[in-house]
């Protein structure tokens, strides 16, 4: 299957990978992430909302939803006000009605009301962006990766449930791709990917997958040529969002840690850095402190580590910090971190598929 179309959906971009396996030949993008193109909708709107949709990415969205709410009316259908919140009483206290979909199709034609319907996939954008590029708008696999919390039972955090949910498929199969699903076996908690799973339908391909971004990044820094021959070595890729970094032996996750990227500092990469591959990060602490989490389940001594690898956006974080380092770019490119990564998890998945 040769034409293959990777998408990685980020708070600040969203990045963008061809590959033709039969003409061994590539092309790429890089554009404003959907989450700020919504927002910018919605800020160059004025008066009342009503929105539909699905669940997409929040952060700006959902500030700027919550912003209308405290001068304006705003409705927004169970599934798209997901977006802001699975707890849909926290919306409602936004100021926000939640209302049925024959409501909001009935608001929709209110001349009083301007439509918005989220997600994070456009295919209208998207083929406009491919046949720019000078390739049809048709494919054999479509992998799409972004972040999703999943919808955590009531009285758990999500960030201890995506935890959770992490550790299980890691604890099974300890690499980054045991975080893959193709389109019919997502599970039912991680919503954001399911609702990725379900508009990427309508862009014609034979196949589609979805995968955690966190992962993807960590399997795309894998494949940096720096990292490819050696034992142990860590990954870091600090996204627009969200910083991953992972500890790896031959290939297996033997830990991993998450935050967000503005709670992210120099000498606070250097300490989770040199504690990570010993089995020093807590996941109760790191959440205790601010951060997602922290995995653990092999260890080496820092001293044996190899390389520190930096991929992502923001990764001139690392430009203070004492720990040696080295710039990352899988394919020749750092923004294409987390394509590649699922490109490369898509082949691992269907290779073990077929064993």
């Amino acid at each position: 299957m040769p034409r293959n179309l990777m998408i990685d959906i980020g708070a600040g971009t969203l990045d963008l990978l061809y590959y033709d396996t039969a003409k061994g030949e590539h092309f790429k993008a890089v554009i404003k992430s959907p989450v700020r193109t919504k927002a910018a909708m919605i800020e160059n709107t004025s008066g009342n909302l009503v929105v539909t949709g699905v669940e997409m990415g929040g952060g700006r969205v959902s500030a700027a939803l919550k912003a209308r709410a405290a001068t304006h009316s705003v409705a927004m259908t169970r599934e798209a006000a997901a977006t802001l919140h699975h707890d849909l009483k926290r919306v409602a206290a936004a100021g926000i009605a939640i209302v049925s979909a024959q409501d909001a199709r009935r608001l929709s034609t209110d001349p009083a009301y301007t439509p918005l319907s989220l997600a994070d996939l456009e295919p209208d954008r998207l083929r406009r962006i491919v046949e720019g590029l000078g390739v049809p708008f048709e494919f054999d696999i479509i992998g799409v990766c972004a972040q999703d919390h999943g919808v955590a039972p009531q009285g758990v955090s999500h960030l201890d449930y995506r935890h959770r949910l992490f550790a299980q498929a890691l604890n099974q199969s300890p690499f980054p791709h045991a975080l893959i699903y193709p389109k019919d076996k997502i599970p039912a908690s991680f919503n954001r990917l399911r609702s990725l799973a379900r508009a990427a339908r309508d862009i014609p391909a034979k196949e589609i997958y979805v995968m955690d971004s966190g992962m993807a990044a960590i399997q795309g820094a894998c494949c940096d040529p720096l990292c490819r021959s050696l034992a142990r070595f860590m990954v870091l890729d600090i996204a627009t969002s969200h910083t991953v970094g992972a500890a790896l032996i031959e290939g297996e996750i033997a830990g991993f840690f998450e935050y967000h990227t503005h709670d992210i500092t120099a000498p606070k990469l250097d300490r989770l850095l040199q504690a990570l591959p010993e089995g020093r990060l807590a996941h109760a602490a790191i959440l205790e402190e601010g951060g997602h989490g922290a995995y653990s389940r092999r260890q080496f001594a820092f001293s044996a580590n190899e390389i520190i690898l930096a991929t992502g956006p923001k990764r001139a974080l690392m430009i203070d910090a004492k720990l040696p380092y080295v710039d990352g770019a899988p394919w020749g490119d750092n923004m294409m971190t987390g394509t590649v990564g699922l490109l490369e998890a898509i082949r691992k998945y269907k290779e073990n598929s077929k064993m």
